[in-house]
């Protein structure tokens, strides 16, 4: 009888042991996700996600806020045709004049600032961009007085660089200001392979392709936004880098005319306020898209909010938190909101005319909020399905 109880204690502890080598190994293996789960690391479909959220103070520093600049110990050019203008130290620079064929140089050290000044400065190229940053750490545009900037021909490149755009940007632009800058391109309007800022001041932009292009965001925090463009209205991407390119609005106006998306997104596509009125094939799109606030019209003939698969470090959902958000859809297989992930909605005020409200892939809910659709509110999600897998429609 001993014997056995001592075959069972010895048994039990070895369960024991082996019970916490196991967790051990299942916690070392996996990480946790944003909801508190943990997926093993080892998935073949595991994907590092990457936070949502960002927060305008982290966004926005102090003299991006500045919407008048003190230009008491600026240096001061007057436009000429035919003659460039370089800056190639930090400073403040005032530009005045009425040209033809002149390019405004910036080619300062990496850690150094310009403030370009546009006091009422009229220029107009057939080939190049009036406004070229080839190096600095950061270049303000500050509107002044009203001024334009057009490129009326095929762009000629700098080498292996496209300057594809009015202003032409290698590095963080912010444009800000209380006068008009109207811009006419026959391809982009402005274009940063950074970050582009926008603060204040009114655009009039107008170009056969993108209106404002970036590559690893545009964050826009006021301002009048009036955008015809070709394809994309607001346009951040990186080909070489699926972790960047997103899209963040907290306030200003924006009127956006799209031949394809009006917003367009690689990463996260997120709305905390403002007014944007968005008339497109396609209306926002992204791969996560979070909406807590703002006034939104959207017209489109495609999708109205859409997020699909563009990034591996973002989960695909649409999350709508707040918001005044109003969807007009055109005939045909469209959807009003379409997620190749999760819908959620827990607040705001959607009102959707559409033959198809909602297409998600994942889970849907809706656990707060107001939700109008062809004129009578519903209380929980409808889902699209039409043929493909699964009964729903592949994309």
């Amino acid at each position: 009888m001993k014997k056995i109880i001592v075959y069972i204690n010895v048994l039990i502890i070895l369960l024991l042991v082996l019970g916490c080598l196991l967790f051990y190994f299942i916690k070392d293996n996996s990480y946790s996700d944003n909801d508190g789960s943990y997926t093993t690391s080892n998935s073949i479909t595991s994907t590092t996600v990457i936070s949502e959220a960002y927060n305008k103070t982290d966004l926005f520093t102090d003299s991006d806020l500045e919407q008048s600049i003190d230009t008491s110990n600026s240096t001061k050019y007057s436009v000429s045709s035919g003659q460039n203008i370089t800056i190639n130290k930090e400073g403040t620079y005032v530009i005045t004049g009425t040209s033809s064929n002149t390019t405004i140089y910036v080619e300062v050290g990496d850690e150094e600032k310009v403030h370009i000044v546009l006091d009422g400065v009229n220029i107009t190229n057939s080939d190049f961009p009036c406004i070229y940053i080839k190096s600095g750490d950061k270049v303000f545009i500050t509107t002044k007085n009203n001024s334009s900037l057009s490129v009326t021909g095929t762009f000629k490149s700098d080498g292996d660089i496209d300057t594809d755009a009015v202003i032409y940007s290698k590095s963080d632009i912010t444009l800000n200001g209380t006068a008009k800058l109207t811009v006419n391109s026959i391809d982009n309007g402005i274009v940063s392979k950074d970050d582009l800022k926008v603060t204040g001041g009114t655009y009039v932009i107008k170009a056969s392709t993108k209106g404002l292009d970036a590559n690893d965001s545009i964050a826009i925090a006021g301002g009048d936004i009036n955008i015809e463009a070709g394809t994309d209205g607001l346009h951040a991407e990186y080909s070489d880098d699926d972790s960047v390119g997103y899209i963040f609005i907290s306030g200003g106006n924006i009127n956006i005319n799209a031949g394809d998306d009006g917003i367009h997104g690689t990463t996260v596509v997120q709305i905390e306020g403002g007014t944007i009125n968005i008339n497109a094939k396609e209306g926002i799109e992204g791969t996560s898209i979070l909406i807590n606030d703002g006034e939104i019209n959207i017209k489109a003939t495609d999708d109205g909010i859409n997020a699909g698969n563009k990034s591996t470090k973002y989960k695909v959902k649409v999350e709508i938190n707040g918001g005044n958000i109003t969807i007009n859809m055109g005939q045909g297989d469209t959807d009003a909101i379409d997620a190749n992930g999760d819908l959620l909605i827990t607040g705001g005020e959607i009102n959707i005319t559409a033959r198809s409200a909602f297409d998600y892939d994942g889970t849907g809910s809706k656990t707060g909020g107001t939700i109008i659709v062809n004129g009578t509110e519903i209380d929980s999600l409808t889902n699209q399905m039409m043929g493909g897998q699964n009964g729903r429609r592949q994309r």
